[in-house]
């Protein structure tokens, strides 16, 4: 809340420099604001009696949505690719979806590795089993296993994080 906006009767007043100026009547307060050209913002709105300081909200505002813009910048959003493997598969199409995985870690993003059973192929979910530990001993020096091959339903899943 800024200038006519703060309720209190009174608050304890911070200037424009960080100094502490006191317990202040709200009118008085205000009064000093508009004085220095400046606005009364209320910062703790929860103390008793509630803490205003005298600044130039606009500036401030801008200040912060700055540092919240370069916040943003700077923050990895960690994707999780999914690859979809068959009991079944052949050599070259194991060889595409391993590149893919490799592309995958190497971009820093997690990828969840599955093999989907179709039919009477979950009875032999072995082979699926062969097929993560394969991609796993493969591709060991650029991730960490964050969940180790499992089967849910009819698919088993594999999760696995790049190294930092």
């Amino acid at each position: 809340m800024i200038n006519d906006e703060i309720r209190a009767r009174e608050v304890r007043l911070v200037g424009a420099e960080g100094e502490q100026i006191g317990i202040k009547p709200i009118r008085e307060a205000l009064q000093m604001a508009i004085d220095l050209n400046l606005d009364l913002v209320n910062v703790a709105p929860q103390a008793k009696p509630p803490v205003c300081r005298i600044m130039d909200y606009g500036k401030f505002r801008y200040e912060q949505q700055k540092k919240e813009k370069e916040a943003r910048k700077n923050q990895k959003i960690v994707d999780i690719k999914e690859v979809w493997f068959r009991a079944n598969i052949e050599e070259h199409d194991y060889q595409t979806k391993l590149r893919n995985v490799v592309k995958f870690l190497k971009d820093g993003d997690k990828v969840k590795c599955s093999v989907r059973f179709r039919g009477r192929e979950i009875t032999h979910a072995n082979i699926g089993q062969k097929i993560l530990e394969r991609v796993k001993t493969e591709v060991a020096d650029l991730c960490v296993i964050e969940r180790q091959p499992k089967l849910e339903g009819r698919s088993m899943i594999m999760i696995l994080a790049p190294k930092a």
